[in-house]
């Protein structure tokens, strides 16, 4: 993988490592903030819905401003102001000043994602989208595994006060250096050479004239294998968003594990799927490369990896073993975040005149599951005892996913 274009890929991973580890930061500072402030589990509760609320927000809001302004000014500012914002914790006084910043962080973060998809519209051809997206997408596993031990030294050794500050000084210097080298489009960088100019303009798919955003909603209404994405997206969503919030909790509570070997065993998993998402990414675009088709190299794939996923975590509800739930955990969570770069290439390949737009969209129904899963999740395992119906309504979610894009895959 040679060229510049891969550099810019490689800084948008480190972008998304700071961007995940920024929204995670609160999970490891629950106790010291229970002690200086007297918070309980149910304030923390709200403090990560308001995230998820003003999240879905901007990531619609994003992808309009991505589309209108590009990736080089939409992602300097956002991602400036999510690390200063995220420092921000440093001074808060209690839970409302708490709330703020975390109502402040998910308007930050939201124009990540669909600033990610414009730029692998605007830089990559076919067949490397998914591959680069693949790449940076990887980040988000790899966030969990670096940012435990790297944010639990940096608590012990400075305290969470510094932490936070520690967190806001990366982002800023990242924030930086794109803006610095960056450019919306191969063509205006004078880093890109003329071969590998020739080879992103030669293999670019022929886009048309910027339409206004009307026609992107006529379009989209007559497009249901990009609404169906939407939906099966939401599914890895709430998948994604239950992995985050309540696998140790899981297995605390039904194995009574403490919290140090919970950290340490979650790092199966989570290494798994970051194998499985550069896995899933590098084999989509050898499909599209041998077909040139659209349904073979990301919907085919898609739906075989729900159904391994949703046939993984059926023995979670079957046994009470430790070693076979974390095989089921590790196996489910691979295969069902395995197919994540090529729905994100779908708003490229479907869509690429409104990329940012139509991530925008897509990434609205993981906002929907990042409050949606964590709440159900709390409903159901407190009124039945354990999380047997958490687990089966994963399972629904993911076959109910794998069906809805079979039955739509051709329909155009």
């Amino acid at each position: 993988m040679k060229g510049f274009r891969w550099l810019i890929m490689s800084l948008i991973f480190f972008a998304y490592i700071l961007n995940f580890m920024d929204r995670s930061a609160l999970s490891y500072v629950i106790e010291p903030l229970q002690k200086e402030f007297g918070l309980n589990n149910a304030e923390f509760g709200i403090l990560y819905s308001a995230f998820g609320v003003s999240y879905l927000v901007m990531t619609i809001v994003g992808g309009l401003l991505v589309d209108r302004l590009g990736s080089r000014k939409i992602l300097t500012l956002f991602s400036a102001l999510w690390s200063i914002v995220s420092g921000m914790m440093a001074i808060a006084s209690g839970f409302f000043s708490i709330l703020l910043i975390r109502i402040a962080l998910g308007v930050a973060e939201g124009p990540a994602f669909p600033s990610l998809t414009r730029v692998c519209a605007d830089w990559l051809p076919h067949q490397e989208r998914a591959r680069a997206l693949a790449i940076s997408l990887a980040a988000i596993p790899l966030a969990s595994v670096i940012g435990a031990p790297f944010i639990s030294s940096l608590i012990v050794a400075f305290g969470w006060q510094l932490m936070f500050i520690a967190l806001a000084i990366l982002g800023l210097i990242w924030s930086t250096v794109w803006y610095l080298i960056f450019r919306d489009h191969p063509q205006q960088s004078r880093f890109v050479s003329a071969e590998e100019l020739h080879h992103i303009q030669e293999n670019m798919p022929r886009t048309k004239k910027h339409i206004p955003l009307q026609a992107f909603l006529k379009y989209l209404s007559h497009q249901p294998q990009l609404i169906t994405a939407y939906l099966a997206y939401f599914c890895l969503g709430y998948l994604l968003s239950f992995s985050v919030s309540w696998w140790p909790g899981y297995l605390n509570q039904t194995f009574q594990l403490d919290l140090k070997h919970i950290g340490w065993i979650l790092c199966i998993p989570w290494l798994c799927v970051t194998v499985a998402i550069l896995l899933g990414g590098s084999l989509s675009d050898k499909i599209w490369e041998k077909t040139q088709c659209i349904v073979k190299a990301r919907f085919n794939l898609i739906i075989f990896c729900n159904i391994c996923a949703g046939l993984a975590f059926i023995p979670l509800v079957l046994t009470h073993s430790l070693s076979i739930a974390i095989t089921s955990i590790s196996l489910g969570l691979a295969f069902g975040l395995m197919p994540i770069a090529p729905f994100y290439a779908i708003n490229s390949d479907l869509a690429s005149e409104y990329a940012g737009t139509s991530q925008g969209l897509m990434s609205s129904c993981l906002g929907i599951a990042s409050f949606i899963a964590p709440a159900l999740t709390g409903y159901l395992t407190q009124h039945s005892g354990n999380f047997n119906q958490a687990i089966i309504v994963i399972i629904i979610l993911l076959f109910l996913a794998a069906l809805g894009i079979q039955l739509e895959k051709n329909k155009k």
